[in-house]
């Protein structure tokens, strides 16, 4: 299998990003992100950030708000750190992927029997 361009780049961003958004960026309501996958058009002008966050709906919709007020500044930070000609546009998308893993394993754990492991 091909390994393209937009892969590559792709695991670039998510490794600048995640160490940009730990820090440069001091906003409280990103503190617990977590940054589980970028995925990059093929023309390399749009990039898919999604994230995860363990906690109530409150903290997730602050979570989100503080993002989008972030996209520009992280954007501009990007831009001094990646060797591309264009920056992706940024998006953000909110992975439910570990709370529905978390899920699971609670509904595993109430199944097992007293004694067992």
């Amino acid at each position: 299998m091909e390994y393209k361009r937009a892969d590559r780049v792709a695991d670039l961003v998510l490794k600048e990003l995640a160490e940009v958004l730990l820090r440069k960026v001091r906003d409280p309501r990103l503190a617990d992100i977590t940054l589980t996958a970028v995925k990059v058009s093929p023309d390399l002008r749009q990039a898919r950030v999604f994230y995860s966050l363990l906690g109530d709906e409150d903290k997730k919709a602050a979570a989100a708000v503080g993002l989008e007020s972030a996209r520009g500044f992280v954007k501009r930070e990007l831009g001094k750190r990646l060797y591309l000609r264009r920056i992706p546009d940024i998006t953000f998308y909110f992975d439910a992927a570990l709370e529905h893993g978390s899920h699971i394993d609670r509904l595993l754990t109430e199944l097992k029997e007293p004694g067992q492991e």
